[in-house]
């Protein structure tokens, strides 16, 4: 048996290169495609990797091992083509690798620099030169209510209030991206790593946890994979367009 090689640019299955055609009754064997998950790896592991970052995900290096990375590309591919968002790349997803959706401008002029966040779905994609550049898995604000002490309540009346509390919301709208920080950022509600500001204190930044659900206190999360290098391919005052569409 000869197995195909992977996916061509269009999304069907690449013939071997040189494989036999000696008979009309013997054709290629498709390239098998197991249902994959978490902890899977081989072959069929590294053609699915392969696939997405031809689509412009980041599933970490292809390298055969379904792990972290791969599972939040999964879930963004999930989440761009309206697939159950669960991580398992199952018929649905194959099918869905060969005829891929490409996530819809949330703007009606866009920028050819910009970043699109999608609150509904829960994923990012960045512009560059008016190219697609990469779409990413995010975690944004969880819409929970958190209250933190007050640094300025020290010293004042005793019966000032020493918390302030407010909900975990990310704004939609349209900004611009500013100050960034190089490495970590021990912030009053946690730690931001490479973060990016585009709307006060609301910031771009790696996290070890980002979760397949908002969860953040309003900041938009990235894998920390993606936060390596995500403030060499957005820059300053480059544009940021938040949405929740349907």
């Amino acid at each position: 048996m000869v197995a195909a090689t992977g996916f061509t640019a269009q999304g069907a299955l690449a013939a071997p290169s040189g494989s036999a055609t000696t008979t009309t009754k013997e054709a290629a064997a498709p390239a098998q495609r197991p249902t994959l998950k978490l902890g899977s790896n081989g072959d069929a592991v590294r053609r699915l990797q392969t696939r997405l970052r031809q689509l412009h995900y980041d599933p970490g290096a292809a390298d055969g091992r379904f792990e972290a990375p791969t599972q939040m590309a999964v879930w963004a591919f999930q989440k761009v083509n309206r697939l159950k968002v669960n991580g398992t790349v199952d018929a649905a997803v194959w099918k869905a690798l060969d005829s891929p959706k490409q996530p819809r401008p949330l703007t009606p002029r866009p920028e050819a620099d910009r970043v699109d966040v999608d609150l509904t779905h829960q994923y990012a994609v960045v512009y560059k030169d008016g190219r697609l550049r990469l779409i990413t898995h995010i975690s944004a604000g969880s819409g929970e209510r958190f209250c933190t002490k007050d640094p300025k309540a020290k010293g004042k009346d005793p019966k000032a209030k020493a918390e302030h509390c407010r909900y975990a919301v990310t704004p939609t709208g349209d900004y611009r991206t500013g100050r960034r920080i190089t490495g970590w950022r021990i912030a009053p509600l946690g730690r931001l790593y490479n973060p990016i500001y585009f709307n006060g204190g609301i910031a771009f930044h790696g996290a070890p946890s980002v979760p397949n659900y908002p969860a953040s206190h309003g900041c938009v999360r990235l894998p920390m994979h993606i936060a390596e290098y995500f403030p060499k391919i957005v820059g300053t005052g480059v544009a940021v367009h938040v949405r929740r569409p349907a």
